[in-house]
């Protein structure tokens, strides 16, 4: 970059910093080369379903009254670390009752599981994420309940006490219908048995969550009234779980029951933002979109063995992983017109990314995998604790380690999930990470304020220069569908060495350099037209 248009950024860092705070930065604190470029460019304000959104368990994240477990206390606690960051979305894994750690197997879908507060504590979570522009979804489990719930219980009383009798009277006990029994002396695929009877009931997961029956009309309106309940409470949408066992095997009828959840839940809001997880080949998943429900996960991108992972490890060539976005929001539109795709790289139950990639001791690799998941169009999710590049692996437990805030064990830091083993992260706690602006942490941060500065990173329908991408390079640009949002390009270097390109060549107008990602000290360089960029990097390209 010329030294002119280095003062200029500098000056206008400068001048950024004294308007927003530059998020509380001290005044003589040095600035790295991505926030000499990223922080002189304004954040813009956007009131739609486009966020990028946090995911936090609970129970783990930070514990406010020192019981070892996370609560929501903990959480409102850390609202301030979470705006900080850049995210505008919370999505909290269950908080309902629930006999297990994880809570995907819920008691009372109208209250807070103890271990975590109470209602009152969840009002002012919402109230204090309202206030500072974030949005809360929570986790909406209507697959199977916990059979500790208080319905599944007194079906399985009825039918022990009735056992080998031929009166069994829906009337007698409501609750029958409520989940999927059937008399049998075999066992079946996908079913458990009621000990003490000869009946089975479908449980897909395991015999502790029974699935319920979501055809019977008594069942459609307890979900009715769980969502009223929720929406009165001002939650602003929900993540679905496990959408592919609705009907294990009968997609059209998956499809179905979200449409009526969907516009169920818009009746009582209609701004509500939900994301289905399908975890599910992406023909499948994106036929999901025909259901009107806003989003679901892209898991083709995510993973050790996601498209995201592949790019990183040379495995995959640039030019591809642009056709594949490209593919990917072909067939969201072709099945929902107002579909948002939602990138993420990991979640709660996959291996954490620091254990993706041999000899990253640096973080680079790391660090260039959370930008190609944040710079994908969509309403985006980073699991907590990725920000930092935690470590997790082998059983659940591993994967939802205790938020590390500090390596020396500090208040608000949760014992973690029982049986987690024992193993040492492999790069710095939060704490020390927040002083290294080329930290993990310091890049994600300027990921996510990227797409706050540029609203068509997120909301941008990408084209790709094929002629300037190959194995290396990918150029694409983002055209948002609103005449009042600018479209950008993005280039990527996806190679560990500095690739030159030619911008006089670029099938798109955009030729100013307006915001940087990068996994070191190096830094892009525009040239007139020839844009330098250093390996593992990324470039955001404006019009004047």
């Amino acid at each position: 970059m010329k030294k002119r248009s280095m003062a200029w950024l500098l000056s206008a860092a400068v001048l950024a910093g004294s308007l927003t705070g530059c998020a509380g930065r001290k005044e003589k604190e040095p600035l790295s080369y991505m926030q000499e470029v990223n922080e002189a460019v304004k954040p813009v304000k956007m009131e739609d379903k486009y966020r990028n959104c946090y995911e936090i368990f609970v129970y783990s994240f930070y514990d406010s009254d020192g019981d070892g477990i996370g609560d929501l206390k903990g959480v409102d606690e850390k609202l301030d670390y979470i705006a900080s960051l850049g995210a505008d979305q919370i999505w909290l894994m269950p908080v309902c009752p629930s006999p297990t750690y994880h809570k995907y197997d819920v008691t009372d879908y109208m209250a807070i599981d103890p271990a975590y507060g109470n209602l009152e504590d969840f009002k002012k979570l919402v109230k204090d994420c309202h206030k500072r522009g974030i949005s809360v979804i929570t986790d909406l489990v209507l697959n199977h309940t916990s059979s500790e719930h208080p319905w599944f219980q007194e079906a399985c009383a009825y039918l022990k006490e009735h056992k080998g009798k031929t009166d069994i009277n829906e009337k007698d006990c409501p609750y029958l219908s409520y989940y999927q029994f059937e008399k049998s002396d075999h066992d079946k695929n996908g079913y458990a048995r009621l000990k003490g009877t000869d009946y089975l009931y479908e449980a897909q997961f395991w015999e502790g969550m029974p699935d319920l029956n979501l055809d019977h009309p008594a069942v459609r309106k307890e979900i009715e009234k769980i969502t009223a309940f929720w929406t009165s409470l001002g939650v602003d949408g929900y993540r679905l779980d496990a959408t592919t066992s609705y009907y294990t095997g009968r997609n059209s009828k998956n499809i179905e029951f979200m449409t009526w959840l969907n516009d169920m839940i818009k009746k009582q809001n209609k701004d509500a933002y939900i994301v289905g997880e399908a975890w599910c080949d992406s023909m499948t998943y994106t036929s999901f979109y025909q259901s009107g429900i806003d989003s679901f996960f892209d898991f083709d991108f995510a993973g050790n063995d996601g498209e995201i992972a592949q790019c990183v490890r040379g495995t995959r060539s640039a030019k591809d992983f642009g056709k594949s976005m490209i593919w990917m929001q072909d067939k969201i539109a072709q099945n929902g017109k107002d579909g948002i795709d939602a990138p993420f790289y990991t979640n709660h139950d996959m291996a954490r990314s620091a254990g993706y990639y041999a000899m990253d001791d640096k973080g680079e690799k790391t660090k260039f995998a959370e930008g190609l998941n944040l710079m994908m169009s969509g309403n985006a999710f980073l699991y907590y604790g990725e920000e930092i590049g935690m470590k997790g692996s082998g059983i659940d437990e591993n994967k939802r380690a205790p938020m590390y805030w500090s390596k020396k064990k500090s208040k608000g830091t949760t014992k973690g999930p029982q049986g987690m083993e024992a193993f040492d992260m492999k790069f710095a706690a939060l704490d020390k990470q927040k002083k290294d602006p080329y930290s993990i942490y310091s890049y994600v941060q300027q990921a996510l304020r990227l797409r706050r500065n540029f609203p068509a990173i997120a909301r941008g329908d990408v084209s790709m220069d094929e002629d300037l991408s190959n194995e290396e390079v990918l150029v694409i640009e983002k055209k948002p569908k609103s005449a009042a949002l600018s479209p950008v390009v993005l280039v990527y270097n996806m190679s560990e060495k500095q690739q030159e390109v030619d911008l006089s060549k670029m099938a798109f107008p955009q030729r100013t350099l307006s915001g940087v990602l990068t996994v070191n000290k190096k830094k892009i360089s525009l040239q007139k037209e020839r844009l330098l960029m250093p390996g593992r990097s990324i470039a955001v390209l404006t019009q004047k």
